[in-house]
Parts: structure tokens; sequence; C-alpha cells
């Protein structure tokens, strides 16, 4: 219920922008992308497509669910966009979909094949990416920017640390300080100290084996796991489940000694999206870790 939290408070900072006198929600809009596309519009966006989860959930919390008239196929919170055209994924972009529902705007992932197609054919096209909880705020900043209410950034801002906090205090003492490995795909690759989720599991007061200067999302050998021996192991249920068939993996104390999360699908898929439920997912992850000291 949280999410309806945040929901009803930022759309009452809309509200309240709303009957500011010069709040000027129908002035022009222009914002730059990640790319280094400027995109200006003579009003903010009525109708808006969104092609990566991230950026409908984040659209949705800063009171522009509304506008939306068609997300990708991945998306699935909040409920309402459920209802909404279903447009492909990052692989496989619905390109002639898009153009059909004349949108004002497309958001995209930045490694989106699609941005150049619908450029092409004249759509203003946004493309973010969010790596850190840096990136999530600013993103969270120009698409507020984008829909005329740039206070509502800050609000939806402050929840998501609040919601850290919660979570951080949630955390047993005696599992501070021990250190962790996250997996992103069984490949594998792993969610590095620099990236959002190796940023929350430092809030958390976790200790990530894979450092910063692998980046944020590694392809790692499997030995470096072997060699770097986690105290403990996170991941999609699944893979954790396969992980001890894994040459060597068998002898990692965390496995054998069930300190380790595998998480279900859905929970899952809230952790690997770097967008206003961050706060949520580090509840998620607070969660697991207080079982583990059960």
């Amino acid at each position: 219920m949280r999410w309806r939290g945040v929901r009803i408070g930022v759309v009452g900072l809309l509200g309240l922008l709303l009957t500011v006198p010069g709040a000027g929600v129908a002035a022009p809009v222009q914002v730059t992308d990640d790319l280094g596309h400027t995109v200006a519009l003579a009003a903010p966006p009525r109708r808006v497509v969104s092609l990566q989860p991230s950026l409908t959930e984040a659209l949705c919390v800063l009171g522009g669910c509304d506008r939306l008239v068609g997300v990708d196929r991945y998306a699935d919170w909040p409920a309402e966009v459920q209802r909404l055209p279903r447009l492909g994924g990052l692989e496989d972009p619905q390109v002639e979909g898009v153009v059909a529902l004349r949108p004002d705007l497309v958001l995209l992932s930045r490694s989106s094949s699609a941005g150049p197609r619908l450029r092409a054919l004249g759509l203003p096209v946004l493309a973010f990416e969010a790596d850190s909880h840096a990136d999530v705020r600013r993103v969270l900043s120009r698409l507020a920017s984008l829909l005329g209410t740039p206070a509502a950034a800050e609000a939806a801002w402050a929840t998501v640390e609040s919601q850290l906090d919660e979570a951080a205090r949630r955390v047993p003492a005696r599992l501070r300080g021990r250190t962790v490995y996250f997996e992103v795909a069984s490949t594998p690759h792993a969610a590095g100290a620099a990236s959002f989720i190796g940023e929350t599991l430092a809030r958390l007061g976790l200790v990530n084996v894979v450092p910063p200067a692998l980046g944020p999302f590694p392809q790692l050998n499997p030995e470096f796991v072997v060699r770097a021996r986690p105290d403990l192991v996170m991941g999609a249920r699944a893979a954790v489940q396969a992980m001890p068939s894994r040459p060597g993996w068998q002898g990692l104390a965390a496995l054998r000694g069930g300190r380790h999360c595998g998480f279900p699908p859905g929970r899952y898929e809230l952790l690997l999206r770097p967008g206003p439920r961050l706060g949520e997912a580090a509840g998620v992850l607070a969660d697991c870790l207080q079982g583990l000291a059960r």
C-alpha cells in the first residue's frame, strides 16, 4: 500500500500546483535526454507511450498515469497500466503500433532499438537510463519537468529516502557488514557496488563482493564468485536453486548454510527496476534478511 501513499501525496501536490497562480502547467517544456536529444513541446505531453517499465512507474508516481496511451509488454504497475495497449519489448518494439497511437511523446530506455526509427518518423522521443540512485532521482526530475510539475520529483524522492531508511532500520544487527553477491543473470552477471541495487545493499549495511571498478552490472567469471566466498547470496529463486549445480559453487558456505535469498518473479522484477519503487524494493531485501536471521 506504500505506493498508494506515494501517489496520493504527489497527486495532492499536483492539485496544489494547479491552483497556484502562474504555476503554468500549460507552459512550454523542454528536456534533454541521456543521449543528448532535446525535445521541446508547446505544452506538457497529453499522449505518452512508455516502452520502459521503470519510466512508466515514474510517470504514474508523478501524477501522469492518465497521460499514458501505450506501454511495453512488461509494464505491470500500477494496476491501471495493465489495460493499456502493449507495444512489445526492448528487443521487439512494435514501431507501427506506437505510431498508430499518435503519441506526442515516447519514453524509452537508452538501449532501445526503437529510438532511431521513431525519431526518423518524426515522433518526439526521450531516452533515459538509470544505473544509480542519483540517476533515478535525476530521471524523476526530468519527467516531472516534462509534466510541468517539477516540484513533484522532490516529493517522490523524499518518499523513496524515507522507505530506504525504514528498510535499513529493520536489518538485523548481526547481518550488517556481511558480504553479498546479488545475481541479475545466470551468465553470470552481478549487481555491482556501483549499481542502484548495489547502492541499496550498501544502504542496508551489506558489503558487495563486486567492487565499483567492475561497473554497475558486470559479467563475471564464475570462479570470481567462488573465490569471493560471499556470506550471502541473492537472486531469482530459480537461479539460486540451480547455483549448487555450477562447477565449484556447491562449496559456497552461503549456499550450504541456507544464507541465500531466492526471490519469486514478482518481487525479483521489483528489485531490478530503477524507478520510484526503490524504497519498496529495499523493504523486500530487508524482509529476506530478517528471515535469514531467525
